[in-house]
C-alpha cells in the first residue's frame, strides 16, 4: 500500500478530530502541575491541521512545512513551538517522496525524533513528547508489518509510551518543580501526541 496526498490529508483530518475529542483531557491533565491551557492550545494547533487537509500542495512535504510554520505561531507557551518541529521533522523525513509507504513512513517518525533532539535535552523517561517519539520509533525500526498495520502498531507503541510517563518524575517544565508529586499522572504533551499519532492510524482504515 502507497500512502497519497489525499490520503495523507485524510490522516490529517482524523487526526485533528481525535485531538478534538481530548481538548478537555489535555487540560485536565495539564492543569494538575502546569498552566492547565495545554488544551486550548491543542485545539488551535488541530484548526491548523484541520485546515492543511483541505489545502493543495505539490508535495506531502511541501504540506507538512507549511503546517509547521503555522503550527509554530500558534499561541499557548511551548506546545505551538514543539509541534512545529514534529511536523518540520515529518516534512524532513518525506522531502522529495510522491507516495508513502512503510519505508517512507520510518523516515517521516525518524525525521521528527531527529527534529526534537536538537531542540531539546530530553531523554526517554524524563516524561516529554520524546517518550512517545522515542517509543514510536522504535516500533517503526521493528515493525515489519505492511501499511496500515504497521501504523496502527506505531500508534499502539505511542499510546504505551504516553501510558509510561505515568511512572516517571517531570524534569522540564513548570512540572519540574513538582518533582515526585508528578509521578502517577500522564505528560499532557506526550498524551496530546500520542492521540495525534493514532488519529493519523485511524484515517488510514
Amino acid at each position: 500500500m502507497q500512502i497519497t496526498m489525499k490520503e495523507f490529508q485524510k490522516m490529517l483530518g482524523s487526526a485533528s478530530s481525535a485531538l478534538n475529542e481530548k481538548i478537555d483531557e489535555f487540560s485536565r491533565i495539564d492543569s494538575l502541575f502546569g498552566d492547565g491551557d495545554h488544551g486550548v492550545t491543542m485545539e488551535r494547533i488541530s484548526k491548523e491541521i484541520a485546515v492543511t487537509a483541505t489545502m493543495d500542495y505539490r508535495s506531502i512535504s511541501e504540506m507538512l512545512q507549511d503546517l509547521s510554520k503555522r503550527v509554530m505561531n500558534v499561541n499557548g507557551g511551548s506546545a505551538g513551538p514543539l509541534y512545529g518541529i514534529v511536523f518540520e521533522g515529518f516534512a524532513d523525513g518525506l522531502e522529495g517522496v510522491s507516495e508513502i509507504g512503510r519505508d517512507e513512513m520510518k523516515a517521516m517518525f525518524a525525521g521528527a525524533l531527529d527534529g526534537f533532539a536538537l531542540v531539546s535535552r530530553a531523554k526517554e523517561g524524563d516524561k516529554t513528547m520524546m517518550d512517545v517519539l522515542i517509543a514510536a520509533c522504535r516500533k517503526a525500526e521493528t515493525c515489519q508489518k505492511a501499511l496500515p498495520e504497521f501504523l496502527h502498531e506505531v500508534a499502539e507503541a505511542a499510546r504505551e509510551g504516553a501510558e509510561r510517563t505515568k511512572l516517571f518524575q517531570a524534569k522540564f517544565g513548570r512540572a519540574r518543580f513538582h518533582k515526585e508529586a508528578t509521578i502517577g499522572t500522564m505528560d499532557a504533551g506526550a498524551c496530546s501526541l500520542a492521540t495525534l499519532i493514532s488519529g493519523f492510524a485511524a484515517g488510514l482504515n
